[in-house]
């Protein structure tokens, strides 16, 4: 099949679910009500409630929860073939992912923006609350471990590609203390010098890999593991002006200018998907992910059709932004349709690859001369970017070459092909990078949060010894996490956690409709749920008792069935809490939204 067929189906599928089911949810379901004030703007303090430009709030909110999960995630379920992922994706991003940011978001909303948590407690109960927060935790302290080892697998051995992420932090340091001291508020200006100071470390990047400088920017991936977390800590200290805001900042234009060049590309090239509609892995045992395309592939993609880890950004910043409910719509629902047509698109630049040369890249080699495949272009393809490519699991790399080899394609590009490769692993390693300390300073502020419980001074957010010990607590613990697995241990980990999250906040949105007498509209969230918790929960049985325990792997097994008994309490509490609802609360069979009216009966 040719690759922008996929393009098409997918402009086209994702515009009429926004515009029918995105809009009936709207409507029918949540009954958005433009007339009611949004705590940004009743709440308005200038620095954590701000009305903001609805397209402002869009780009934050997109930016944000597409980190590299849609990057990364379809490139190894291509193990597959391709058509698996492209049906979860998407199917699940409309009638899943969609609905589970739209919904929380809008209990956020209407809950004066608290966090997911907080959102538990009060439509469930205090248990579901508590286990909502460590729920939380865990999967922060998860998700950062599965993006670190993707970080380490695309960069060990790289000096190229080492010395140009590290070159990004000085950067965003420097354009910190750029828009703060030297030039403040020129934001356009400090914008310009960013972007050509980390271009300029791409095209350094040769220079450096040839000079006697690239022993100083050559890692093995256990060492690499450590210098993230070492990054991890200062980032979560550091004063959030200083190095996440820069880095965000300058992420952005990043990504937005690179997935709309692979959009393009992919338009021009027309690249053929090589691999096939369904792998001789779909029963299992593949080399990238061991288990068979059901439940795997659901845990797999996991953010590219739905993440639980959306509902820690539409319970956090963004309810604290919007200045009408009608936005939720656009924000909540249609960002999520917008990063799975970037999960797509990673997918088709991965798959464009030949199955050989996609399971050479994606496979340890011992693995992969289990396969008895033979490379097809794999050795022209490494002589081109300039280093070597086969035995890179995690996705990254494979996704690397793909968009280069597209890229390579365009008419007078081919001799950029090394170029291209290390540009595009500078754009996925520095959303890595961004998602890890966005994510280290959350698990900072929980940490401080629940600490603060024992020990009163956590709770001071300028307190420094606090500071200190929090942000090394949680740089330690998926530090930690990281040197105990691997990428086939770590993302299916990462997935079924993710998923598990996401089931459980279905749960809670669905608790709130009962609770506004929306209860005949509740099978919006049901069904997703009951699907999700079905193969998350199939999923994680099969991660525990065939992957982890074998390999005496306790603490990957410990951290599993935590997850998992997390869950069950909050869904077994949430469907105490419906039954009572359903018998107390009279249907609203009004299809006019109450201005003013209380959420609570």
């Amino acid at each position: 099949m040719n690759g922008i067929y996929l393009v098409i189906i997918a402009a086209l599928w994702l515009t009429l679910a926004y515009r029918i089911y995105g809009s009936f949810i709207a409507a029918k379901v949540l009954t958005l009500d433009e007339n009611r004030v949004p705590p940004a703007v009743r709440l308005d303090d200038g620095r954590d409630y701000v009305p903001t430009n609805k397209w402002v709030t869009f780009g934050h909110h997109f930016a944000a929860i597409a980190g590299a999960g849609p990057l990364v995630g379809p490139v190894i379920a291509a193990q597959f073939g391709y058509l698996p992922g492209t049906l979860w994706l998407l199917i699940g991003a409309v009638f899943a992912g969609a609905v589970h940011d739209m919904v929380i978001l809008f209990a956020s909303v209407r809950h004066e923006g608290l966090s997911v948590a907080q959102i538990a407690k009060k439509e469930v109960s205090t248990v579901s609350g508590f286990c909502t927060s460590i729920a939380v935790l865990f999967l922060l302290v998860i998700t950062l471990a599965g993006m670190a080892v993707v970080v380490a697998n695309a960069l060990y051995n790289s000096p190229w590609g080492t010395f140009t992420v590290a070159a990004t932090i000085p950067i965003a340091i420097f354009i910190g203390i750029y828009l703060r001291w030297l030039r403040p508020g020129k934001i356009q200006e400090a914008s310009v010098i960013g972007v050509l100071l980390v271009l300029a470390a791409v095209f350094a990047g040769p220079w450096i890999q040839h000079s006697p400088l690239a022993p100083y920017f050559t890692f093995n991936v256990k060492q690499l593991s450590i210098m993230l977390a070492f990054y991890g800590f200062f980032a979560a200290a550091l004063p959030v002006w200083l190095l996440l805001a820069p880095r965000d900042y300058l992420s952005t234009y990043m990504k937005i200018g690179t997935i709309a060049a692979l959009t393009i590309g992919i338009i021009l090239v027309r690249p053929e998907i090589q691999m096939p509609a369904f792998s001789q892995f779909i029963h299992g045992g593949g080399p990238v992910i061991g288990g068979p395309v059901w439940p795997f592939v659901f845990i797999t993609i996991a953010c590219g059709a739905l993440s639980g880890f959306h509902s820690l950004i539409s319970t956090g910043t963004t309810p604290k932004m919007i200045t009408n409910e009608k936005e939720i719509l656009p924000i909540g629902y249609g960002a999520m349709l917008v990063e799975s047509f970037v999960a797509l698109m990673a997918l088709i630049a991965a798959t464009s690859l030949h199955p050989a040369d996609y399971f050479a890249i994606n496979s340890t080699p011992a693995a992969f001369a289990k396969l008895g495949l033979v490379v097809n272009e794999l050795p022209h393809l490494a002589q081109m970017v300039g280093e070597d490519i086969a035995g890179r699991p995690g996705g990254a790399v494979s996704l690397a070459v793909g968009m280069a080899h597209i890229f390579s394609k365009i008419p007078g590009m081919e001799a950029l092909m090394s170029f291209w490769y290390h540009f595009c692993i500078m754009f996925e390693a520095l959303f890595i990078l961004t998602l890890i300390d966005a994510g280290t300073r959350v698990g900072r502020y929980l940490l401080q949060e629940m600490g603060g419980v024992i020990y009163q001074p956590l709770k001071d957010p300028h307190w420094w010894p606090g500071i200190a010990f929090t942000s090394a607590l949680i740089c330690f613990a998926w530090g930690y996490l990281v040197l105990q697995g691997n990428i086939s241990t770590i993302w299916p980990l990462f997935g079924v956690s993710n998923q598990l999250l996401g089931t459980l906040t279905l749960a809670i949105g669905t608790t709130m409709l009962f609770r506004m007498g929306r209860g005949r509209y509740a099978w919006v969230t049901i069904l997703p749920m009951a699907f999700l918790a079905t193969v998350t929960f199939t999923a994680d049985y099969m991660n525990i008792f065939n992957v982890y325990l074998p390999q005496k792997n306790y603490l990957l097994a410990g951290v599993s069935g935590i997850m998992f008994v997390l869950v069950i309490i909050v869904l077994i509490d949430s469907i105490r809490r419906w039954i009572h609802l359903a018998r107390t609360v009279p249907p609203d069979l009004s299809t006019t939204p109450k201005s003013q009216s209380p959420i609570h009966s």
